[in-house]
């Protein structure tokens, strides 16, 4: 009986250790900005997305836009066409008029743009960063990391702004030496959408080349 009370001791205080990582000022702003965007049937946005690498002085930005619903989505950056329904994903090259066919997993689930809002719920430690003003708005900013080690992510950056809760900008981390800035420009809740907007539909690529791996 002892050396159960000791074992039921040890686990509780190890609960209590990993609930007090997590800062609670963070998460009351994680959780107000994700439960607005949750409430959202979709949204489309345009976004820049800007790699850098200080060590090998390189810095590369481009733009696209992105169309979300649920764990379905449309993007659409620098000459390429990606495509998810939640079962299946399109990746279209302009370039070679191409498109690959392949059957979701659970790395493409987890990658889903939609993710951002609420990646922080599970196998990621926050904690309020203080606050920035950025084109006279101010911001909270939120750090994540990873609590697998082996993540090649160690850090992501959350701008969320203080009057709407608004995710406006947000950071990637990697450790190769790469870091990922990606900044909303135009947000739109709750477009409307074609009932096509998360398929490929052959017809609007003439001569496309189908390459189908499922």
């Amino acid at each position: 009986m002892k050396r159960l009370f000791s074992l039921l001791l040890a686990v509780l205080l190890f609960v209590n250790l990993a609930m007090a990582q997590q800062d609670p000022k963070a998460g009351k702003i994680l959780n107000t900005m994700s439960q607005k965007y949750s409430a959202m049937k979709a949204f489309k946005a345009d976004f820049a997305q800007t790699m850098e690498n200080p060590a090998a002085k390189v810095k590369e930005t481009m733009e696209g836009n992105i169309t979300v619903s649920g764990n379905k989505y449309r993007l659409k950056v620098n000459g390429q066409e990606v495509i998810n329904d939640g079962k299946l994903m399109w990746t279209y090259l302009k370039d070679a008029n191409e498109v690959t066919i392949t059957e979701n997993d659970a790395e493409a689930e987890s990658m889903s743009p939609g993710k951002i809002f609420d990646m922080y719920k599970k196998g990621y430690k926050y904690a309020f960063a203080g606050t920035e003003t950025l084109e006279g708005a101010k911001y909270n900013v939120i750090e994540l990391s990873p609590e697998d080690r082996s993540n090649p992510i160690f850090k992501v950056r959350l701008y969320i702004n203080q009057k709407d809760n608004t995710l406006k900008s947000w950071q990637m981390f990697r450790n190769n030496g790469n870091r990922y800035t990606y900044t909303i420009k135009n947000f739109q809740a709750n477009p409307a959408l074609t009932p096509d907007a998360f398929a490929f539909n052959k017809t609007r690529y003439k001569g496309v080349n189908v390459v189908d791996l499922r």
